[in-house]
Parts: C-alpha cells; structure tokens; sequence
C-alpha cells in the first residue's frame, strides 16, 4: 500500500474537521493530512445559496442516508443526507447561524465534561464568526466566518413578525446573544451574493501551505491500532478497495465524520459494541459500548397556508418574476437568490410555564408542496415549521455489514418519547395561531396544511407522523463523557476513551442536543478541538 506520515490525520473536512485542518497547520510547526470522501466544492450550486435545493440530495455532495422507519414517522424513512465535499454539511446546509442557549452547554458540563459550560466555549464562538451586530462582549468580529443579517425583506415576513408580537412575542436583537426567546430575522453564513462554508472560508485560508496536505475522494475504511494506540487511517481512494492506501500519524489521528459516518468508522475498526460486532464478524479492537448510541435529531413539521393579495416566491420563482431577482443578484443588489431557506425565526414555549424557550419555529414567504423543503407549491402561500429544542428520544447509528461502502442504519427514534410527541404538538398549535394572527387576516386564505379538520391533540400528532421531516442536525453518536459513564466514548478533551492518539471532533461528541441548528455549535467544537490538541488554552 501506498503510504505516508504526517503529524495529524484528520477524516472529514466538514464543519469542524476543515477548521481543525486550518488550525493545526496555520503556524507551520505541523503537517497535517485531511482525508475527504467527498469531491471539490468548485460546483456553482456549492456558493450560490439558492443552489441549497439543488445540492442537498444529490449523491455526488451528500451522503444520501435516510433513517430506518417506524411507527411514529408513520413507517417513512426520512431522508438524512449530511454534506460529501470540502466544508460537509456547511456547503449545503440551509445556512442558519444559531449557537444555542446557554443552559446548553452549561448543561454539557454539569454531565461531567470541565471546560464546556458555556462561558469556557464563548471565546470560541467568537474565534469563528465575523459578525458586524449585537455585543461584542458575546459576538466576534474577525472570525474566519462571516455571519450577516437578512438584507432582502418580504412584506409577509414583516406581517408574520408584527403578528408574532401581537401573540406575545419580543422582537429579538440577537437571538445568538444573551436572550433567545422571540421573533426575527435569522443570521445567515452568506457573505453578499454567496454562501460561505468551512470550505471556502478556513481551508481557502489553509489549502496553499505546504505542511497541509488534502486528498480528496478518500473514503476511510479503517482506523488503524497498533495495541490501544491509533497510528493511521487507510482509505479507498475514488472508493475502490482494491486500491486502498495508508496514512499514519505521528501525534494524532482524529475523527470529524460527522453523527452517522464517525461511529460508522470506529465500528469498521473494530471499537464499538463487542457483542454488536462480533455478530457481524468485526474483530473486537477496543469494547466501547456507546458507539453509535445516543443518536438525537430535530423533528420537524411545517404548516401550510395559502394567501391572496401578495406576491410569494412561489410566483417569484418563475419568470418573468425570477429575471429580476437574479438581475438582482448579478448586480449584488439584495434578492431571494441570496437568503436562506428559512428567512425568520422564533423561539418560544410549547406550554406556559416553562422557563426558556423548548420549541424553534421558522417561517417563509413561500409554501412547499407536503411540508417538504425543496419543492414550492403551484400556489401563493406561506410556511411555519416548527420543531422541539430538546427532544428525549434517543436512537442510534449501526454499520448493517463490514462492507465500509455500505450505508449505516440510522434509527433516531422519532417522537419515541411522549414528552417529545407533548411538545411537538404544543408547537404545531403556536405555529398555527402565528399564522392567524390578525397581521396576516386580510391576506390570509386559508390553512392547506394539515388544514381545519386537524384539531385534536392525536390528530395533529397524526399530521406529524405523516408529514414531518429531519432539521438534518443528527448529533450525540460519540458522546462526551467521564470514563465511569459507560456510554460515554470520548473524555472532555475529545480522547476516545482507553486509546491513545484517537480524538472525535464533530457533532457526535455533543452528550446532548443544541436548542439549536447544530452547524454553529460544531464549528465551535472544532475551534475548541485545535487548542486541544495544540495543547493551548483560550
């Protein structure tokens, strides 16, 4: 086999693995190999934030998975796809920028995991974003990622906002500062005219210097052990296994996958479950029973209203409605060319009484055919979704064979627990009267999704079942924890617990959810993870 040593190795150049790359090479004392399964990120559709609907489910930049059916997703897979390309999923996301509540990772380090509370992970939120707003005290200003505020209004998003504050809501500042609940406009990781990733902001930065080497269509197949120390990860290039190829690591090699492919990998090297492998015909390298375990996600729904009296972008994505947005766009003049999927947000209870928000809602001025992101309806209309911040369900993710080619099952449990289906229910009653608030009465038609006949708490968890969706935040697969959590797999500097030179960088070190898109959050822990392995303190 081909083969050659570096000082690091990391898998996967996605939302923390890119950052890691930049980080660990920028001072020139290390070399650094990144491996990527995925191609270039060159493709217009990867930098043109419109082009999210053409990306996300397509096969050559995303990992196409889907979760295994149950009764509660009313026997659907739903689809889960995760980015395969330099920047992951930060290079098809929707674009969000939401860090989370700071009982999150408060939360985190109450689990027995020092140095994650949220005042030691501030410093590094702000080490990522350039963001222009709020209080410097909280948000950073020359990050490698910009953050920018929504330049392109719609009069529907103004009346659904208005409307929201007639239903009780504050008006947000900044959501990502010291208050989440309310209403407003979503930061976005756009920068004028284009979407901005991991790839195009820290590996730009990174991708000339000598000591960084990254190889592209390197499909991982095994992490390689000498004793209870990692040395190495071989990889099928173009995936083809009759061709495979070694790269060792001097230090250390880490994992940045994501929630589906790290535990995939861990468990094709022999570290998982000793019995789940064994049963499979894996070699046990090192038992650690809570690989792939703990898988969480946000479920989402979305409602459906038709409207009259206003333009939607379901009519302005057609023409001749279309040609002056683009001509906008060209001109770099704002337009829905340049926004988000979703424009607004608001964060509130799914019942009174609660002390912080448990639901996040989304609104759009356009309606989608079933709910489904990515397909517009032939009529005007709007959309609120909402999902649970916090759902207690918990799943999981299992290769299904030793072929590393094959797709892992991914099982999240949807709405398994009953305090889940409670909240979900509780929102999808405050999304419906945000949308019949009396802002929007006069251009309001009527509610197409699940429509009126939907009125009792086991009909609209029926809606649900049928028509609910992933937020695509899959996380909690390689989760943080003391070595006397059994189901803990790395210590709180990223260790996997019982190796040497093996560390997890990605969602899937989260030992619980963010009240919030993950992507924010895992940029972070990637910033975090440099200093970690540099053996720096912020």
């Amino acid at each position: 086999m081909d083969q050659k040593t570096f000082d690091y190795v990391i898998v996967g150049a996605g939302a923390a693995g890119a950052i890691l790359a930049d980080r660990l090479s920028e001072d020139g004392r290390h070399n650094v190999c990144l491996l990527e399964a995925g191609g270039s990120d060159r493709h217009p559709w990867l930098h043109i934030p419109a082009g999210f609907i053409k990306v996300i489910f397509d096969p050559d930049k995303a990992w196409t998975f889907s979760s295994q059916a149950t009764e509660w997703t009313g026997g659907r897979r739903i689809p889960l796809p995760q980015g395969k390309t330099l920047g992951g999923s930060t290079s098809i996301n929707g674009m969000v920028y939401n860090r989370g509540q700071r009982e999150d990772f408060d939360g985190w380090a109450a689990m027995g995991n020092p140095g994650w509370g949220y005042d030691d992970v501030l410093p590094y939120f702000k080490r990522n974003e350039r963001y222009a707003g709020g209080d410097a005290r909280v948000r950073g200003r020359d990050g490698r990622m910009p953050v920018t505020d929504m330049p392109w209004f719609h009069p529907l998003c103004e009346r659904f906002i208005a409307g929201a504050q007639q239903f009780g809501m504050p008006r947000t500042v900044d959501y990502n500062g010291e208050s989440q609940a309310g209403v407003g406009y979503f930061q976005r990781t756009i920068e004028g005219r284009w979407r901005t990733s991991t790839g195009n902001t820290y590996l730009k930065a990174a991708r000339g210097r000598p000591n960084l080497q990254v190889i592209t269509h390197a499909h991982a197949t095994q992490v390689l052990l000498e004793g209870k120390r990692a040395v190495g990860v071989r990889y099928a290039p173009g995936g083809v296994l009759a061709g495979q190829r070694e790269v060792r690591a001097r230090r250390e090699v880490v994992l940045s996958c994501g929630a589906a492919n790290t535990p995939k990998l861990l468990q094709l090297s022999g570290i998982g479950d000793p019995e789940f492998l064994s049963a499979l015909g894996i070699a046990v390298a090192h038992a650690l029973p809570g690989v792939g375990e703990n898988l969480s996600d946000h479920y989402s729904v979305r409602l459906v209203a038709r409207v009259k009296g206003i333009s939607t972008i379901n009519e302005l994505s057609k023409a001749p409605g279309l040609w002056g947005q683009v001509l906008s766009w060209l001109t770099g003049r704002p337009s829905m060319i340049a926004v988000s999927p979703s424009l607004v947000h608001w964060f509130w209870q799914s019942r009174p009484g609660l002390d912080r928000p448990d639901l996040q809602g989304v609104f759009a001025p356009a309606s989608f055919r079933e709910g489904y992101v990515g397909v517009l309806d032939a009529f005007p209309g709007m959309t609120a979704g909402v999902w649970q911040h916090r759902p207690l369900s918990r799943g999981y993710v299992r290769i299904a064979s030793a072929d590393p080619f094959a797709d892992p099952l991914i099982q999240p449990n949807y709405l398994a627990d009953e305090v889940d289906r409670q909240a979900l229910v509780g929102g999808i009653r405050v999304a419906r009267e945000l949308l019949r608030t009396p802002a929007l009465a006069d251009v309001l038609v009527g509610e197409s999704l699940p429509g009126p006949q939907a009125q009792t708490d086991d009909e609209l968890l029926d809606f649900a079942r049928r028509f609910g969706v992933s937020a695509y935040h899959l996380n909690g697969t390689a989760r943080m924890g003391p070595a006397s959590d059994q189901g803990a797999v790395v210590d709180a500097q990223l260790r996997v617990h019982g190796l040497d030179g093996l560390r997890v960088a990605d969602a899937s070190v989260m030992p619980s959810i963010t009240s919030a898109n993950t992507s924010a959050a895992t940029m972070m822990i990637g910033e975090k993870a440099a200093d970690l392995l540099l053996g720096r303190r912020d």
